[in-house]
């Protein structure tokens, strides 16, 4: 896909949206890098993404997401998979728009279907789960809209069917490069 020239993709969605599995296919599809926020900020803190909220609490979790995206937004041909809380900081957004945006837009109830029995989600350890990700995506969907593409996914679609949606919606953002203009 010429048309991208380079522009890197971010993944924005909710926990469990499917952006590392769906950014990987892109990547490949795009012949481009792919990485994946959360498992860089591990890698950069030598320490789990639970053990970051136990220690320096959310705000902690955030400081470090922000400066991995930030070093990210540097890099061209990329995929980048964010966390589902990277849109509600303004200053993730000036990184954010040095791109193009793809929502992954899931129900809360297939959300809940793929989270259920996983342990390891901060955000979800207290409370019922689904209420939890209905609370989470009302406080973020005002955020999720601002992407330039959004993709809905519906029920039983493969990973490989949402990456080819989302390349097909991301050409219809993406303006063609336009020679000079000779008047």
């Amino acid at each position: 896909m010429d048309l991208l020239r380079g522009v890197n993709i971010y993944l924005v969605g909710m926990m469990g949206a499917g952006k590392t599995t769906v950014g990987r296919i892109l990547a490949r599809k795009l012949k481009y890098r792919f990485f994946d926020t959360d498992e860089l900020i591990v890698r950069v803190a030598n320490q789990s993404i639970a053990e970051i909220f136990e220690r320096e609490g959310e705000e902690g979790f955030r400081e470090l997401e922000t400066k991995v995206l930030g070093e990210l937004s540097a890099y061209k041909n990329s995929v980048v998979a964010t966390g589902g809380g990277i849109v509600a900081r303004s200053m993730n957004w000036g990184y954010l728009h040095y791109g193009v945006v793809v929502w992954l837009d899931v129900p809360v109830d297939q959300l809940y279907d793929r989270l259920r029995s996983d342990t390891a989600r901060p955000l979800l350890r207290e409370g019922e789960i689904k209420s939890k990700l209905q609370s989470l995506l009302n406080e973020r969907e005002r955020f999720y809209t601002q992407a330039d593409v959004r993709v809905s996914t519906r029920g039983g679609e493969r990973p490989e069917e949402v990456a080819a949606r989302a390349i097909e919606e991301i050409k219809k953002v993406i303006k063609p490069e336009t020679g000079p203009d000779l008047n």
